[in-house]
């Protein structure tokens, strides 16, 4: 594939759904934010990245290098997760992509029943794959693994805040015995001393495990340099499943190989206006942190009451009401955000189903108001509540921008006029430092 032309001066280069080009790589993202994550990923790298909401019509095509569809099936029934799944991998088969990448969590978010396992395995049956790795780390985010153990921080991740996850508690580090749990395949591992001995070494490793009857690894990786030795030597295997880290080195292999020409503008985005909002569904201690500094800086905040909404009141309309009498020039944050405490007796009382469902719709509903209003610039904290808000505002289709911190970019709504852009700060609850939400604001421009 050439070089798309640049547009010109002052104007950003729109990548839009069209004719006659075949992408390199094909995502699988199984919710909203961790598609943006790994779409950052790739255009930091150079590589022209389209990202859409849901399954695309058939027929249509897409000019961009790689195409990322987010899904929101993360936590879903996994009978459910491996159809959308399914119906994503024949877009993207049909569209003519090299390689697909299933993403999931850099946390490895999911239960005894799946989601990553089953899902991984209909893949590779619908492929003809024989094998493929699995690899959630993220380095720069400080998810590790070693000899199979994922770490977060300097925490196992089982000893970490994601052991108290409302819907998926990780309690076990251990990520071949989590995937086993969930797999039919045997799952085995690609150590971290194997890796430093290069890309050969591991094509080597995956042959001798191929001989073994092995067709799933975890794959451990402790730095950037370990994801690009796994990217090299993983270019060629129908199916990658991993966290957004290993997208990183995925751009050089396929320029290496003619495939690619990275493209210097691809994170271009049209100018922000407005002070913005944020809202915040997650319930992660990184966002908890995030909401209390923006509260210790004294700027507006407001707080949305699950059990108010289980009673019926009008609690999005009275925060639209809230929002709306700020001075114009000041961001606000409308949040669900609580300790694990308040969570779970939040829970315990409402069922956690349907207390996620209440705050989910309502902050949805809250940032369809604040749109209607004139505002133009949204962050959004939590994967859930980040595909409840892109649904709710009937976003089909983001390009992608520069990165606010690692996983987490500004995005630009397409389908509106360039004079009246909406751009979207979608972020993982875990992601960010405590500072995020002002940084991300100051950053809305790719300042």
């Amino acid at each position: 594939m050439g070089k798309p032309e640049h547009a010109a001066a002052g104007e950003t280069r729109r990548m839009t759904l069209g004719e006659n080009c075949r992408m390199t790589l094909g995502v699988i993202a199984d919710d909203f934010t961790g598609a943006t994550d790994v779409a950052s990923m790739l255009v930091r790298a150079g590589m022209r990245t389209v990202q859409v909401i849901g399954v695309p019509d058939d027929g249509v095509q897409v000019d961009a290098d790689a195409v990322v569809i987010a899904l929101k099936t993360r936590t879903v029934p996994a009978a459910d997760a491996v159809r959308e799944s399914l119906a994503a991998l024949r877009w993207l088969q049909a569209a003519g992509m090299r390689q697909c990448y299933f993403k999931y969590c850099s946390t490895f978010d999911s239960t005894a029943a799946g989601n990553i396992g089953p899902v991984t395995e209909a893949l590779m049956q619908a492929l003809g794959a024989d094998f493929t790795i699995a690899c959630p780390a993220f380095p720069e985010n400080g998810r590790t693994i070693f000899r199979g153990h994922l770490f977060v921080g300097d925490e196992l991740l089982s000893d970490s805040g994601m052991r108290h996850h409302p819907l998926t508690p990780m309690t076990d580090a251990n990520l071949v015995r989590v995937l086993q749990a969930q797999c039919e395949r045997r799952v085995g591992l690609l150590r971290y001393d194997l890796i430093a001995q290069g890309a050969a070494a591991v094509r080597e490793r995956i042959a001798a495990l191929r001989a073994d009857g092995i067709t799933l690894a975890v794959a451990d990786a402790v730095d950037n340099d370990d994801l690009r030795v796994l990217a090299d030597a993983c270019a060629d295997l129908p199916l990658l499943t991993a966290g957004s880290g290993l997208a990183l080195g995925l751009p050089a292999v396929y320029a290496e190989r003619g495939w690619l020409v990275p493209d210097a503008d691809a994170a271009a985005l049209d100018a922000a206006a407005g002070a913005g909002a944020l809202l915040a569904g997650s319930c992660s201690l990184a966002t908890n942190a995030q909401v209390q500094r923006w509260q210790q800086a004294g700027r507006p905040a407001l707080a949305i009451d699950p059990r108010a909404l289980a009673r019926g009141e009008p609690v999005a309309a009275d925060a639209l009401r809230w929002a709306q009498s700020q001075p114009p020039d000041q961001a606000v944050l409308i949040y669900a955000t609580a300790p694990a405490a308040d969570l779970q007796a939040v829970q315990a009382e409402l069922g956690a189903q349907r207390a996620g469902a209440l705050v989910e719709d309502c902050l949805a509903q809250i940032a369809r108001g604040l749109v209607a209003q004139g505002l133009r610039r949204l962050v959004v904290a939590g994967g859930e509540t980040s595909g409840a808000v892109v649904q709710a505002l009937a976003v089909r289709q983001l390009r992608i921008g520069a990165a606010i911190c690692p996983g987490v970019p500004w995005t630009q709504a397409e389908g509106r006029p360039a004079d009246d852009p909406l751009h979207l700060a979608l972020k993982s609850g875990n992601f960010g430092g405590p500072d995020f939400f002002a940084e991300a604001l100051h950053r809305a421009n790719g300042t």
